[in-house]
């Protein structure tokens, strides 16, 4: 083994591979269960090799006890879970945004699945994945990915604890900002939902005969989509830069 890489060397990419490896397991596109699990440990094994000899200068020497060994290894898994973790949860605004316009344009039985979430949710909510997902790769945020990695050398070193009080706080702030923007997000949808109930209602209050059931679902599909289509292109503006914002925070 010496004459390939010393026992420091591989102790190092070892350490390196852990921390990358749980950051690369949740993050965005990377991270989807979508993605073969070879493919993802290929990508991390790669990042690992990469980045060994960059900080291999500013760790300490091989402990010398197994639980000294295991308490690293662990320190590192636990700081990438922290910051893909962030990344993930935020890229959830989404499929909150596509939920709520689902439940206000009578969509929330068209369910399909998700590949960005591994599971069940409505087709709108599924399209905005999507087009999540797209917009990371088509404006190359997914560099930034790359970056974060790199800097998380800088802001979490290996002789540091792991902040767990300030990833707890950033947690719960990054879980309240993801379901406040997809709430802006669906903004459009629910005014409108909520000004076309309103005058449903008037109307079958003044026409208490009509048939206003089978006259509103058909209206509310389409007005509701309709009105979708055309804020799309503000709803990927702002949540591209919101996103972006929030991936410096780690560059």
């Amino acid at each position: 083994m010496d004459s390939y890489a010393t026992a420091a060397q591989v102790y190092v990419a070892g350490l390196v591979f852990a921390r990358v490896g749980a950051m690369v397991m949740l993050m965005p596109g990377i991270g989807d269960d979508s993605v073969p699990p070879r493919i993802r440990l290929s990508f991390a094994l790669l990042m690992a090799l990469l980045l060994t000899p960059l900080v291999q200068n500013t760790v300490g020497g091989v402990p010398t006890s197994v639980g000294g060994l295991w308490g690293q290894v662990i320190h590192e898994i636990l700081i990438g879970l922290m910051i893909g973790s962030v990344l993930k949860l935020f890229f959830t605004a989404m499929s909150t945004a596509g939920e709520v316009i689902s439940m206000q344009t009578t969509l929330s039985f068209a369910q399909t699945t998700n590949p960005s979430m591994g599971q069940s949710s409505t087709a709108v909510a599924t399209f905005l994945s999507m087009l999540g997902l797209t917009l990371i790769m088509a404006t190359d945020l997914h560099h930034l990915f790359i970056g974060a990695i790199v800097k998380s050398y800088d802001l979490f070193p290996f002789s540091r604890a792991v902040p767990v009080n300030d990833a707890a706080t950033l947690a719960v702030r990054t879980v309240a900002d993801s379901f406040s923007l997809g709430v802006q997000l669906a903004a459009p949808v629910i005014v409108f939902s909520l000004v076309f109930n309103l005058a449903v209602g008037l109307v079958g209050r003044v026409m208490p005969a009509f048939q206003i059931f089978f006259v509103a679902s058909p209206l509310s599909v389409i007005l509701g989509l309709s009105l979708l289509a055309l804020s799309l292109g503000g709803i990927a503006m702002v949540w591209t830069d919101r996103y972006r914002d929030l991936l410096l925070i780690f560059n």
